[in-house]
């Protein structure tokens, strides 16, 4: 009797594997805000949109947001295309979006703000969120990875409670310093919430999530501790729970000498890292466990010439041994021409 041949299991997704912790000559890359406005296809599905939000609510064109970069670049990721207000909104708050001026949500002021909120997202409401995710997941080529993604509580916070993006967030820090149980209230309900969210994403399709903290940088070491690094270890406990297995990112924007208190977190794969840590530094300092993820200035993207080439070697070297996967310190500017997009893509995989 002839033994039965073995079916070789195929290779790891890129993106997966280094999530994984596997060190790659080659990283795998995808960008943060790669779908938007520098291209001219996602212009052209924008405009069948009313408003920011019904694109976000709207499955087939928020998936062909998602899709558009893979097909012209090739990364290794596509990510979710929506909006971290999309938890607000789902929470019962007022979300708008005004051309230009970004994010206008009705400000939570008080102990009744927080209590008008709904205990429980309206999963109704995010039901496009999750059809975009199975849409995206059929039509991705094999060896691509599908990244969700959700706010933070201090970042989504944030905007709940100045109902619009400020320089430093003055508003949620003086709501916190002044009412802080009402705010630690909404931070674990945030907290609860969007770690749920992002189990349903993982349900629908996606294959690793990442957790934006896009203010981190402007708390000191307390409160940064308080309201950034205990709330995700919240998040990452309860996702944990939910769907051990899928590997999560966090990205504390500005965390700068607080890192470390992320790398501690039981349950993170990776790290994102902005622009202003030095790539050398953070791979001697942060745990090999981790891999780590970036972080070329989005400004030597947008410069191109020398200085593109020049940030994507000092990137490719800082990391050189780690697990890591190749991204920018912070997103695609709408500006960026698309010609530097293709050389920073052939230039991080060697053929530039």
């Amino acid at each position: 009797m002839s033994a039965i041949p073995s079916i070789a299991a195929p290779p790891p997704k890129p993106l997966l594997a280094a999530l994984g912790g596997a060190a790659r000559k080659i990283p795998p890359i995808w960008l943060m805000r790669q779908a938007g406005r520098y291209l001219p296809e996602y212009r052209a599905i924008r405009a069948e949109a009313a408003s920011f939000l019904d694109f976000c609510y709207d499955a087939k064109l928020a998936a062909e947001a998602t899709l558009q970069p893979i097909r012209r670049f090739g990364f290794d990721a596509a990510i979710l295309f929506s909006d971290i207000l999309v938890v607000p909104d789902a929470l019962g708050q007022r979300v708008g979006f005004e051309s230009g001026e970004g994010p206008r949500l009705e400000p939570i002021d008080s102990a009744a703000g927080f209590k008008g909120l709904r205990e429980e997202l309206d999963w109704a409401r995010l039901e496009p969120v999750f059809e975009t995710i199975e849409r995206v997941k059929a039509s991705l080529p094999r060896e691509v990875a599908l990244i969700g993604f959700c706010g933070a509580p201090w970042t989504v916070a944030s905007y709940m409670i100045a109902g619009r993006g400020t320089p430093d967030q003055a508003p949620a820090r003086l709501f916190a310093y002044r009412q802080p149980d009402v705010f630690q209230a909404l931070i674990d309900r945030l907290a609860d919430v969007s770690a749920d969210y992002l189990a349903r994403q993982i349900r629908a399709g996606a294959e690793a999530v990442q957790i934006f903290d896009s203010w981190s940088g402007v708390l000191p070491p307390a409160e940064f501790e308080r309201w950034c690094v205990r709330p995700i270890e919240r998040m990452l406990k309860r996702l944990r729970a939910a769907t051990p297995r899928t590997p999560i990112i966090a990205f504390p924007r500005g965390a700068a000498t607080q890192l470390a208190k992320f790398a501690s977190l039981d349950g993170l794969a990776a790290i994102g890292l902005d622009t202003a840590v030095e790539p050398r530094a953070a791979a001697a300092a942060l745990p090999p466990r981790l891999a780590l993820q970036g972080n070329l200035d989005p400004i030597a993207l947008l410069a191109g010439g020398r200085a593109l080439d020049e940030g994507v070697e000092r990137v490719l070297q800082g990391f050189a041994g780690r697990a890591h996967i190749f991204n920018l310190g912070h997103g695609v500017l709408p500006q960026t021409p698309i010609a530097h997009v293709e050389r920073l893509v052939a230039r991080a995989r060697g053929a530039g």
